[in-house]
């Protein structure tokens, strides 16, 4: 598989919320260092990098004594500009992925587009919302975010789940798979924009 070189980023995002230091390799190994100060979120992403092949670095500091939902939200604001960062011009990427993602009795589909429309469906309701302390409607949030930030398509289906820390893992497992399709060099377009339009 073709691969274009230097598709790395990192970014820096200070708030009076957050501090949030943010590194990404699309064309990585799937290798994670992650400290978010929510150590659920952290196993997420650390999930996302490793079934995406992303090498990712995050180390975020946030007000977490009040809520983990600014440290959730602008964590995936900070990873969607740092893809979007990464892609570049976008030439010769397949742009569309798609991922279909069990894990024990939860199944979440995931579609994306990073073709520089903002959208996000999200239809994902677990019976319980809570793994100890986190609130997974932070998932809808970090999505939400990361759609926003990255220019992407994007939409998350739980076709079925019970097990909150099951549905989590599934969503974020599949989005990982998804873009990890949609952010390789299609060989017989490596020099092609995926777009009739001309522009992304």
């Amino acid at each position: 598989m073709a691969k274009k070189s230097g598709r790395v980023s990192a970014i820096t995002r200070r708030t009076a919320e957050t501090d949030i230091m943010l590194s990404l390799a699309i064309d990585g190994r799937g290798v994670a260092q992650i400290d978010t100060g929510v150590p659920f979120f952290d196993h997420m992403l650390t999930l996302f990098a490793k079934h995406g092949l992303f090498d990712l670095k995050v180390k975020a500091k946030g007000d977490t004594d009040v809520d983990y939902h600014h440290t959730v939200e602008d964590v995936g604001i900070v990873l969607g500009q740092a893809f979007k960062e990464a892609l570049g011009d976008k030439v010769g990427i397949r742009r569309y992925g798609f991922f279909l993602l069990p894990m024990d009795e939860s199944l979440a589909r995931v579609v994306v587009d990073v073709g520089g429309r903002p959208h996000l469906v999200y239809e994902a309701e677990a019976p319980t919302m809570f793994v100890r302390d986190f609130n997974i409607v932070l998932v809808k949030e970090f999505c939400r975010a990361f759609s926003n930030a990255l220019g992407a398509n994007l939409h998350v289906h739980l076709v079925y789940g019970e097990e909150p820390h099951h549905v989590a893992e599934a969503i974020f497992k599949g989005l990982g798979r998804a873009l990890d399709i949609a952010t390789q060099i299609e060989p017989r377009a490596a020099d092609l924009l995926p777009s009739t339009k001309g522009r992304l």
